[in-house]
């Protein structure tokens, strides 16, 4: 890993990051490809002078692609979207740049790549996120056949967009929903543990080619994950359960909002469970135990407690 040139797409973001800060940890040159360069310079520091470079490149830009893998030995994918805007939509993000992606790292001579897809990716599958996310995957294995995919469920750590967002909203409404009952299952897994499985892939040969489901060590209900919350955050809210329909209604007019916290297309995806699949390869295959919920989310969910640094209503950044 020393001294060679990294590539990661979609470095800034809450998984990015930690991928970063692991490849310049083991002496890799980082290109850090984000799409604001200056809001992306804290990654710097991860690493020595000039170790760890952020810059910018259209994912939907072939030509933007093919510069930023120029002489990378691995490079690594892990643009996605929750909700589409403007040109950003689940069919050019999810759908088409990943195989963009793979085709210029295996026209740049890369050794190794990895892409980061979802638990639930299914051509299938009613919810269009998971549907492009399984297109995603089809467009790298046909450019670069010896690429790892790894599917995780929702991913938790101190700067998530899971506890995180419903701890504020615990700090400011009396209800959390439950859609559809909060019967939907997940199995978190800890951004550290996928930070690691990026590593590992890219240096196993038994991983060539090969996808891993990666999912924490236990199983919850979501139900169960907004009691933990309320729990850690010692904070008081009724849970109530939103019937699937209502919850999609809702949505229909949140969606309009220029980052809603529901569209339709994600109460589809909480119709199913989003849990590792039986005979699936997984973190242990890789050789890594997975991290509790119990042993991480407690660290950083303080913070919303009574008297703690955002007690006072005020949002996290």
């Amino acid at each position: 890993m020393q001294g060679k040139l990294v590539t990661v797409f979609g470095a800034s973001g809450f998984i990015g990051r930690n991928i970063v800060r692991e490849f310049a940890k083991r002496g890799a040159r980082v290109n850090a490809v984000c799409r604001d360069v200056e809001k992306a310079k804290f990654l710097k520091p991860m690493g020595v002078v000039g170790q760890v470079t952020p810059m910018r490149a259209d994912v939907t830009d072939a030509a933007a692609i093919a510069r930023a893998v120029e002489g990378a030995a691995i490079v690594v994918n892990l643009v996605g979207i929750l909700y589409q805007s403007g040109r950003n939509t689940f069919e050019a993000v999810q759908a088409t740049a990943p195989g963009l992606i793979a085709k210029a790292a295996k026209e740049a001579g890369a050794e190794a790549m990895v892409h980061i897809s979802a638990i639930g990716a299914d051509a299938n599958a009613s919810a269009q996120y998971a549907r492009t996310k399984a297109a995603g995957e089809a467009a790298v294995r046909q450019a670069f056949p010896e690429a790892v995919v790894l599917r995780p469920s929702i991913v938790f750590g101190p700067n998530d967009n899971f506890f995180n967002q419903f701890a504020t909203f615990a700090l400011f409404a009396p209800a959390l929903p439950l859609i559809g009952g909060g019967f939907t299952k997940f199995q978190p897994v800890y951004v550290d543990d996928v930070a690691d499985a990026v590593i590992a892939a890219v240096g196993r040969s038994d991983a060539n080619g090969q996808t891993y489901e990666l999912g924490g060590p236990s199983v919850y209900r979501f139900r169960d994950l907004m009691e933990i919350i309320l729990k850690e955050t010692d904070r008081k809210a009724w849970l109530i359960d939103v019937p699937f329909w209502a919850a999609s209604f809702k949505a229909r007019f949140l969606e309009l909002l220029p980052k809603p916290p529901l569209t339709r297309d994600q109460v589809e995806l909480l119709k199913s469970d989003n849990v590792v699949s039986d005979g699936a390869k997984t973190l242990a295959d890789l050789g890594i135990e997975a991290t509790s919920v119990e042993i991480i989310v407690p660290t950083y969910l303080d913070k919303f407690r009574p008297g703690g640094r955002y007690s006072t209503g005020r949002q996290p950044a």
